[in-house]
């Protein structure tokens, strides 16, 4: 049975350019550009200073006083600290890296030396020490905003978790890594989501894929059919086959599309009862349990018009696409006229090929002028498509009016914060407005607004 969601878009995938190919390792970079804070929530402090030299799986950056909502960061690569600076980020901020420039004969394999933590056998321990081991390996969601993987495995009391969903839909067009570490690495997926079950209790997980990916259903049978503690600790892991719509991949979408439930307005997945995980995260937090290794190395898709040489990569965290070498990806430079960090619906449009990249960069689509929309916005139409077509049942019509009019209020009233910035009232908007552009920049006037008024009624208190 092949299961899907109400509404979404039928895109083109583009995705022939990388399907089927296998990961293959960067050339060891000679720098990386770490950014210290890559999570969703409190700032990181930087631990080391210009001069030190550090080793691979080393912690670099952590919070000032580590509580729930900080995820430390570790240097991807053996050297020297050359500069400790304000960069570009992929999400077009400034914001605080680390320069570290390798040593002559350094290399980022994992034989080499490195300072990874000692193995922990994740279904002998105590579950605060595996919680404490998956905050420590700096793991946070891989799929997305990026938020603290331990936060998400701690839910509070009273919301009951009866579901695991590992998220392997991967619905944006040109991304393929996520089918391809399932590919390469099913046996640690399924090793993943058994530590996730047993540090929640849960005893029911959902592997869910797009229908684009059958092939690899075998695969995943088999490994659940190997895996020793899911047989002799009676775990039911299931495979959930979904239609290939966007934005099949979005957690809320996903949800109702395996379970028919639904995450209430301003809920969380926790209030449908479920945790998703991306693949690539649990990937990662069975090597932090088996290899004891930090978060320090990002498979991603590399592909567009612009690129002459697409494929899967593993890259350090902090790599620049600039400095890798022409015979390992080759860009048309003359062709290039945009640059997207992330998928092309969900992604950000970054100035140039010199942003490093982070723990939740799943692609970078080199694209042309072809591949891109650049129209000059029209005024709306009032044709409602953009409310047909919504995945989350919002009036983004409604909403983009509100803003224009400075009423933040009636725009959250809208749905502005269940507003998941899919693209898809952008990408069928006739007029060309850049509604999900619009939707980011009011809930950021929002932010702005909440922060001013604790500061005032903070003041007040003092008073």
């Amino acid at each position: 049975m092949v299961n899907t969601f109400k509404r979404g878009l039928k895109l083109p995938t583009r995705k022939h350019a990388t399907e089927g190919k296998p990961v293959e390792l960067v050339p060891s970079p000679r720098q990386v550009y770490i950014p210290v804070n890559q999570h969703f929530g409190a700032p990181n402090t930087c631990l080391v200073k210009t001069g030190d030299t550090v080793k691979r799986g080393q912690k670099i950056a952590d919070g000032a006083s580590p509580g729930p909502m900080t995820v430390p960061v570790h240097a991807s690569i053996s050297g020297v600290v050359k500069k400790i600076e304000m960069r570009t980020q992929s999400n077009n901020t400034e914001g605080l890296c680390v320069l570290i420039e390798a040593q002559e004969g350094d290399r980022t394999a994992d034989t080499l030396e490195t300072e990874y933590m000692p193995p922990l056998d994740p279904f002998s321990c105590s579950r605060e020490d595996a919680l404490a081991r998956i905050r420590e390996a700096g793991i946070q969601g891989m799929g997305g905003a990026g938020f603290p993987s331990h936060v998400k495995l701690s839910p509070p009391p009273g919301k009951a978790i009866d579901i695991i969903i590992a998220d392997g839909a991967e619905c944006e067009p040109y991304l393929t890594t996520d089918e391809a570490v399932m590919t390469e690495k099913p046996h640690l997926l399924i090793r993943g989501l058994a530590i996730v079950m047993q540090i929640t209790g849960v005893k029911k997980a959902i592997i869910g894929m797009e229908d684009n990916k059958e092939n690899l259903i075998p695969l995943m049978e088999r490994e659940i059919r190997l895996n020793e503690q899911i047989q002799s600790g009676g775990l039911d892991i299931g495979i959930g086959l979904c239609r290939t719509l966007y934005p099949q991949g979005g957690e809320k979408m996903l949800i109702t599309a395996l379970t028919g439930r639904e995450v209430p307005s301003g809920g969380l997945p926790m209030d449908a009862g479920c945790i998703v995980q991306n693949v690539g995260t649990l990937i990662a937090i069975a090597e932090a349990f088996s290899l004891g290794k930090p978060l320090i190395d990002r498979d991603l898709t590399v592909s567009g018009g612009a690129c002459r040489t697409p494929k899967n990569i593993r890259a350090p965290i902090g790599v620049l696409l600039s400095q890798l070498p022409v015979e390992f990806m080759d860009i048309d430079t003359e062709r290039l006229a945009k640059i997207i960090f992330g998928g092309p619906m969900m992604g950000n449009a970054v100035p140039s090929l010199d942003i490093p990249v982070q723990k939740n960069t799943s692609g970078i689509i080199l694209m042309t002028a072809q591949e891109t929309a650049v129209d000059a916005e029209g005024p709306c139409i009032r044709c409602s498509r953009c409310i047909r077509n919504c995945p989350c049942r919002l009036s983004p019509v409604i909403m983009n009016n509100s803003l224009d009019s400075e009423d933040l209020d009636y725009a959250v009233k809208a749905g502005l914060l269940d507003c998941i910035e899919c693209g898809s009232c952008t990408y069928v908007c006739p007029a060309r407005i850049k509604l999900v552009q619009r939707f980011r920049v009011g809930k950021q006037r929002l932010r702005a607004r909440q922060a001013l008024e604790k500061a005032a009624a903070s003041m007040a208190v003092k008073v």
